[in-house]
C-alpha cells in the first residue's frame, strides 16, 4: 500500500510538471493612454511575435517563465515574466507607460539682433505666387521622386509625333529609369519596415552590427519581398524576416565553412 501511494504521488507530481511544461495560448489586454493597436507583444524567449488589435486585444502561445515585452514608439518598453497565475488564468493585462519625449528649446515668432542685415532677412516676406492663386489646375497628389520625374519626362512628349519617347526606348534609357524606379520604391519599403520592426526583430534574432544591414538587402533582394511585405501586417512581415534569417544565417555558416 505504501508503495502505491509512493508511485501515485510520483506520477501526480509527474504529471503536474508535465501540464506546467506544456504551451498555453493566453489572451492579453494592453491598457495605455495614447492608443493601444499595434502594440508588439514578444515572447523572447519562444520568438513567438504578435500585435494588438483597436482594443489592446492579443494571443500569444506561452510557457513558465518565459519573457515577453510590449514595445511601441509612444510607450516605454515593458518586460513581463509568464508565472503561474498568468499561465491558471490563461489571461494578462498590461499597462503601459507613456514615453515622454522632451524636446530642444523653441524660439517663436521673430528675433531682432540689433544688426540691420540679419535683422531684414526676418521680417515677413510675401512668399511666391503658386497655381491656388491664380486659379489654373495643378498637381495635387504625392510629389514625385527625382527617379519618377526623369521616368516622366523619358516617356512624354509633345508634337504630331513625340520623339522623346521614341528615342528613349530606342536607346534604353526607359528601360533603365523604370529599374531605378523599381529599386527606389523597394528601398522605400525595406527602409520601413526597418523603422517598425527592426528594433524588435534584432532583438530576438540578433546578428552583429556589420550584418544587421546586409542581412535586411539580403531580404529585399528576394524575388518575393514586395509580394510578402507591401501593404502586409507586421506579423506576416515578421514571419517572413524570420523565414530569411533562418536562410541567411545558413548562408553565413556555409561561408564561414
Amino acid at each position: 500500500m505504501k508503495k502505491i501511494k509512493i508511485l501515485s504521488v510520483f506520477f501526480l507530481g509527474l504529471g503536474t510538471g508535465f501540464t506546467m511544461a506544456q504551451e498555453v495560448e493566453i489572451t492579453g489586454k494592453v491598457v495605455g493612454e495614447d492608443g493601444v493597436e499595434n502594440i508588439h507583444v514578444i515572447n523572447r524567449t519562444s520568438k513567438h511575435f504578435t500585435i494588438t488589435n483597436a482594443e489592446g486585444h492579443f494571443r500569444l502561445n506561452v510557457n513558465l517563465k518565459d519573457t515577453l515585452t510590449f514595445s511601441a514608439v509612444q510607450y516605454k518598453p515593458k518586460q513581463v515574466i509568464v508565472n503561474e497565475q498568468i499561465l491558471s488564468n490563461k489571461t494578462l493585462e498590461v499597462f503601459l507607460e507613456v514615453q515622454v519625449t522632451s524636446l530642444d528649446e523653441v524660439v517663436v515668432g521673430k528675433v531682432m539682433i540689433g544688426d540691420l542685415e540679419s535683422d531684414m532677412k526676418n521680417f515677413e516676406e510675401t512668399p511666391d505666387l503658386n497655381f491656388y492663386d491664380v486659379g489654373i489646375p495643378g498637381y495635387k497628389g504625392k510629389p514625385k521622386t527625382q527617379q519618377e520625374r526623369r521616368l516622366n519626362e523619358a516617356t512624354t512628349g509633345g508634337g504630331i509625333i513625340p520623339l522623346n519617347p521614341i528615342i528613349n526606348a530606342i536607346t534604353g534609357r526607359t528601360k533603365r529609369l523604370k529599374e531605378y524606379v523599381k529599386l527606389e520604391r523597394r528601398d522605400d519599403l525595406l527602409y520601413a519596415i526597418i523603422s517598425r520592426l527592426g528594433e524588435d526583430f534584432l532583438s530576438i534574432y540578433p546578428l552583429d552590427e556589420d550584418h544587421e544591414m546586409d542581412f535586411f538587402y539580403f531580404c529585399s533582394d528576394a524575388p518575393d519581398f514586395e509580394l510578402r511585405c507591401k501593404n502586409k501586417s507586421e506579423v506576416e512581415i515578421f514571419e517572413y524576416l524570420t523565414e530569411k534569417y533562418k536562410v541567411y544565417q545558413e548562408n553565413l555558416k556555409s561561408h564561414d565553412d
